[in-house]
C-alpha cells in the first residue's frame, strides 16, 4: 500500500507544506499529459499549413520534430524524477540556475501557457461553430465561442480534481476513436494515393519563394506545436502519488503514445486524400475532417466533429489545470504581484484563484482573433515561447549536470551515460528549432497583417524579457522567496 506521508515528507524538505490533494494515480497523471499534447489538437493544427508550405512531404517536418521532442522529454523526465514538486520548469530552474533566472523563466512559460490555452480555445470555437452551423463563423462570433471554450474548461477545473480526471477519460476515449480507429480505418480501405506522395510537394514550395527547404523549414516550424505539453504532468507532482516514479513515466508515456498517434494520423490523410493538390493550394481548408468525411461518408460529419470537439475540451481542461499549478507555485514562492491571492487553495483543495486569473488572461488574447484567421500567429506566438523555455531549461539541466550541481543519478528514472549525450543533442536541436519558430515569416502571418505580425514572435518576447528583466532589478522577486522555500533536501542515494 502506498504510503502518503512518504510523499508529503519529501515535499516538507523543499519547505512546502502538502496542500494540493494528493489523489493522482499514474494513469491520472498520464491523462493529464496525453489530453494536453493531444494528437486531435495536435494534428488539425499544423495539418493544413503543414499541406501550404511542404506539400505531402509535410509528414516528414512532423518525424523530425518527434525525434527532436523525445529528446527534451527525456531530459525532462530525468529532472522530474528528481525534483517532485508543482511548478516544473520553474522550480527547476530555480534551483539548479538561480532565483533569478528562475522567475525569468517562470515569467516566460507562463505567458506561453496562457497563450496556448487560447489557440485550443480559439481552434476548438471552429468545431463548436460547426457542430450547430454551416460555412465559417464571423471574427466576432469565433472570439465569442472560444472564450466560451475557456469559461467550460475553468468551470470544470473549478468543481475539483476528480471531475477533470473523469473528464480527461472522456478525452482519451475520444482522441482514441478520432484519432486511432479513424486512421487504422482509412490506412486499411481508403487509399487514393501511394506512398511515393509522400516525398512530393505538389507545388507547395511556391509559397516559400519557390524554394522546397524554405516550405519544409517553416512547416517544422508550425510542426513543433504538435509536440508541446508534455511538461504538464510535472506541474501536478503534488498531487501525484510517488511523484519520483510516476510522474516521469506518465510524461514518457503520454509523449510517445500521442506523438505516434499524430504521425498515424498524418499518415493516413495524407494517403486517403482524393486532391492532395487543393490542401496544398489552400483551396482545401480542412484536410482531416474532408479525408474523414469522405473516407466514411456523409453520415459521419457530425459525430466526428462531436468526437473532435470533445478532445479539444479535454484540451483545454487540462492545460489550464496545468496552468493554474504554475501560477500557484509561483505565487506560493512571493514571486507575483498579489501572490496571497493567487496562492490561495479553497475548500475542494484546488488554486482556484489561479485558475480564473489565467482563464480571464486566456480569454483576453482570444481579442486577436477579432483581425481574421489568427491561428498561425497564435501557433507561432504559443511554440516560440515554449520552446524558449525548453532550451533554458536544458541548457541549465546541461551546465548542472556538468559541473555536478545536478546529479541525475538520483533520481528514479536513470539514464546513465547516455543522458550527456540526449541532453547535448537536445540543446542542439532547441537551438535550432527555436530560432526556426521565432524567424520572421510573412507567409504564418495574416494576409493584410503588417511587419508586427511578421516579427510577433520576437517582438513580443523580447518586450515579455525586457520587462521580466526590469521586474528582476526595480522589484527583486528572487529576495522575497520565503525561508522555508529555499530549502535544498539533500540528494538522495541512487537506488542499486
Amino acid at each position: 500500500m502506498h504510503d502518503t506521508h512518504t510523499d508529503a515528507g519529501e515535499l516538507a524538505e523543499y519547505g512546502y507544506q502538502q496542500e494540493l490533494k494528493r489523489t493522482l494515480s499514474a494513469w491520472a497523471v498520464f491523462a493529464i499529459g496525453f489530453a494536453t499534447i493531444s494528437p486531435v489538437v495536435g494534428v488539425y493544427a499544423v495539418v493544413q499549413l503543414g499541406f501550404v508550405f511542404a506539400g505531402p512531404a509535410w509528414i516528414w517536418a512532423v518525424v523530425v520534430a518527434f525525434l527532436g521532442q523525445l529528446l527534451v522529454a527525456l531530459v525532462y523526465a530525468e529532472l522530474s524524477s528528481q525534483f517532485p514538486v508543482t511548478g516544473g520548469v520553474y522550480q527547476w530552474v530555480r534551483r539548479l540556475g538561480g532565483p533569478r533566472l528562475g522567475w525569468l523563466v517562470g515569467w516566460i512559460y507562463l505567458a506561453s501557457a496562457v497563450a496556448s490555452l487560447t489557440t485550443v480555445a480559439y481552434l476548438g470555437a471552429a468545431w463548436l461553430y460547426m457542430l450547430f452551423s454551416e460555412g465559417t463563423p464571423s471574427s466576432a462570433t469565433h472570439v465569442l465561442l472560444g472564450v466560451v471554450f475557456v469559461a467550460v474548461a475553468l468551470g470544470i477545473n473549478l468543481l475539483g480534481v476528480n471531475p477533470v480526471k473523469h473528464f480527461l477519460n472522456a478525452g482519451i476515449i475520444a482522441e482514441g476513436v478520432a484519432s486511432i480507429a479513424v486512421s487504422v480505418f482509412l490506412l486499411l480501405f481508403v487509399h487514393n494515393n501511394g506512398f511515393g506522395i509522400l516525398f512530393e510537394t505538389l507545388g507547395a514550395e511556391s509559397a516559400s519563394g519557390g524554394s522546397a527547404l524554405a516550405g519544409f523549414l517553416t512547416a517544422l516550424a508550425v510542426a513543433g506545436w504538435a509536440f508541446l505539453g508534455f511538461d504538464a504532468t510535472t506541474q501536478v507532482a503534488e498531487e501525484t502519488e510517488q511523484p519520483r516514479r510516476n510522474v516521469p513515466r506518465a510524461l514518457l508515456r503520454a509523449y510517445l503514445f500521442v506523438a505516434l498517434t499524430v504521425l498515424l494520423t498524418g499518415l493516413a490523410v495524407t494517403l486517403a486524400l482524393r486532391s492532395p493538390e487543393d490542401a496544398v493550394s489552400g483551396t482545401l481548408a480542412d484536410p482531416v475532417f474532408t479525408a474523414v468525411t469522405e473516407g466514411l461518408g456523409g453520415w459521419s460529419e457530425k459525430p466526428f466533429i462531436l468526437l473532435v470537439l470533445i478532445a479539444f475540451i479535454a484540451c483545454a481542461i487540462s492545460i489550464q489545470t496545468y496552468i493554474g499549478r504554475a501560477v500557484f507555485s509561483f505565487a506560493r514562492d512571493r514571486q507575483l504581484p498579489f501572490s496571497a491571492k493567487l496562492a490561495t487553495v479553497g475548500p475542494r483543495q484546488i488554486p482556484y484563484v489561479s485558475l480564473i486569473a489565467t482563464a480571464v488572461l486566456a480569454s483576453l488574447g482570444l481579442l486577436l482573433g477579432l483581425n481574421g484567421n489568427a491561428a498561425a500567429t497564435l501557433i507561432a506566438f504559443g511554440s516560440g515561447g515554449f520552446y524558449f523555455i525548453f532550451l533554458t531549461v536544458a541548457v541549465v539541466a546541461l551546465v548542472a549536470r556538468l559541473t555536478g550541481r545536478w546529479n541525475p543519478a538520483a533520481g528514479q528514472l536513470r539514464l546513465g551515460r547516455a543522458g550527456l549525450v540526449i541532453n547535448v543533442l537536445a540543446v542542439v536541436w532547441l537551438l535550432f528549432e527555436a530560432v526556426n519558430i521565432a524567424w520572421p515569416r510573412a507567409e504564418l502571418a495574416p494576409a493584410d497583417g503588417s511587419w508586427v505580425q511578421v516579427w510577433a514572435v520576437i517582438l513580443v518576447f523580447s518586450a515579455l524579457f525586457v520587462a521580466g528583466l526590469l521586474y528582476i532589478v526595480i522589484v527583486k522577486p528572487h529576495t522575497k522567496l520565503p525561508a522555508t522555500a529555499t530549502s535544498q533536501p539533500a540528494t538522495p542515494t541512487p537506488e542499486r
